[in-house]
């Protein structure tokens, strides 16, 4: 214990000595950290990125957020490979879909929720319970159109199960694929594009649907006007989240491929809202046949429907 105490006494010792015969000189402890010359400074900011490039995230926060919660990864055929995929609590699921029904201006939705972990557990039961609400809903709307009618006998219609989980999965999963594809082949063409991975652009596109669960409940009103304002409503909901996700990656390519691309995104979510409405619940009215009764005396009864 002696033994480093009496030698930093030697240093000091030494140092003295040293300012007394020479007080110009300048002593340096190996201790204390070499101070950074201002003239090295970090390359220039454009002026206002600094806050997006804070949302979006830049390659060296990227890789310490990769490396710090870096796990080996399991074999794809093993059950521990996909455990990862859904390894979410209620409580991130819930604040997930708060964030993509109440979309905060200038705040991006991957970089907030997404980002730390995302998940296939909310995107995989938001489009399952909505296929199931659409369709249940529309049966319903049908009912509720032609209730009353004498001629008209409810039929459940179990093909629109089928059919909306065909749309809204083969959109929940094939949009994505296009949108990270694409945003790859830019990535390779423009140095400064963005690229998010295709899980998180799964989630994106998954939670932005949660919106429309309430709104097809809504939809069993059987007023036209209103359920289409119910439907902009929503439309505009989700549709700022995906603007607001995807125009930070791709502000920095052409101008016109930029705009290109988030309006193609918004026209592909805004046709898939338009077509569940008209197809599930603005149908044309069938004209039902008018039933024949047979009278007693062997002729026949046409009744009229009023």
């Amino acid at each position: 214990i002696t033994c480093p105490v009496m030698y930093l006494f030697a240093e000091f010792d030494d140092a003295a000595n040293l300012l007394a015969a020479n007080p110009d000189a300048t002593t340096i402890s190996i201790d204390e950290p070499a101070e950074i010359p201002k003239n090295q400074r970090g390359r220039p900011q454009e002026p206002g990125r600094e806050e997006d490039d804070e949302l979006l995230g830049t390659d060296d926060s990227d890789k310490t957020e990769l490396l710090a919660g870096q796990k080996k990864s399991a074999p794809f055929w093993t059950f521990e490979y996909y455990q990862m995929f859904f390894d979410v609590d209620t409580y991130q699921v819930l604040d997930r879909i708060k964030g993509s029904v109440f979309p905060v201006p200038g705040k991006n939705f991957v970089r907030l929720y997404i980002r730390s972990n995302p998940d296939l557990y909310g995107p995989f039961w938001i489009c399952a319970t909505l296929v199931f609400t659409i369709a249940v809903s529309g049966n319903l709307s049908n009912f509720f159109i032609h209730l009353g009618k004498p001629t008209y006998h409810y039929v459940p219609e179990f093909r629109k199960v089928s059919i909306a989980a065909t749309t809204i999965y083969a959109y929940a999963w094939l949009v994505p694929l296009a949108v990270w594809g694409f945003l790859m082949w830019r990535n390779s063409k423009v140095m400064n594009i963005f690229s998010y991975s295709f899980l998180e652009i799964v989630c994106v596109y998954g939670y932005s649907l949660f919106i429309y669960i309430p709104t097809a409940i809504l939809w069993i009103i059987p007023q036209r006007v209103v359920r289409w304002v119910l439907m902009m409503f929503s439309l505009c909901l989700s549709g700022s989240v995906l603007v607001m996700t995807f125009w930070p990656a791709v502000r920095d390519d052409n101008r016109r491929i930029a705009l290109a691309t988030v309006g193609t995104i918004v026209l592909l979510h805004a046709l898939l809202a338009v077509g569940c409405l008209a197809y599930f619940f603005d149908a044309p009215e069938v004209d039902f046949p008018i039933p024949i009764i047979p009278a007693h005396n062997g002729t026949t009864v046409i009744t009229k429907s009023q």
